[in-house]
């Protein structure tokens, strides 16, 4: 008998030890997606781009021109040397060719390296927001990748999560 009073006492202290475990959950896709650091970098990226594009297509303007002088020249050229005009065209639109790759590729990194750290900040950010208003788990899901299957509407932090952030940023 003693045993068994013993043994509900030590259940009873048990059951009333554990804490309510506080879970949420946010959609990664919308946090990033309308976080307004993101959408700064993309417009700022934007302007880089298009700026590369109109700076492109006034090389290649250049280089056509510049085509159509040496096909003049070649015309009233030599073989020989109508071959070698030629040669250093083809020379000349190699390396404009990889020169507009290389500052293509090296926009394109910036941009990665911009947005891989605000997605770093996010991270950084939802993990202080759980530890401070005492999440015991902020579960993140998005539509490519879906980790929480169901979860109450109470549960959902995107909307939270963003407007914080998003006011964190401005400030």
């Amino acid at each position: 008998m003693k045993n068994i009073i013993f043994l509900a006492i030590v259940a009873i202290a048990f059951t009333s030890c554990q804490q309510q475990q506080k879970i949420g959950y946010i959609d990664n896709g919308v946090v990033i997606n309308d976080f307004q650091e993101k959408k700064d970098i993309e417009a700022k990226f934007q302007v880089k781009d298009a700026a590369f594009n109109k700076r492109a297509d006034s090389i290649g303007q250049a280089f056509q021109m510049e085509v159509q002088e040496a096909q003049n020249v070649a015309r009233k050229s030599t073989q020989a040397k109508a071959q070698e005009i030629m040669a250093g065209l083809q020379q000349k639109q190699q390396m404009l060719q990889q020169q507009m790759q290389l500052e293509q590729q090296e926009i394109a990194k910036e941009f990665q390296v911009q947005i891989d750290s605000t997605i770093a900040k996010v991270k950084d950010f939802v993990k202080d927001y759980g530890k401070k208003n005492g999440y015991t788990y902020i579960l993140g899901t998005s539509d490519a990748a879906s980790t929480v299957l169901y979860g109450k509407t109470e549960n959902d932090l995107t909307e939270t999560v963003l407007e914080a952030l998003n006011a964190a940023y401005e400030k």
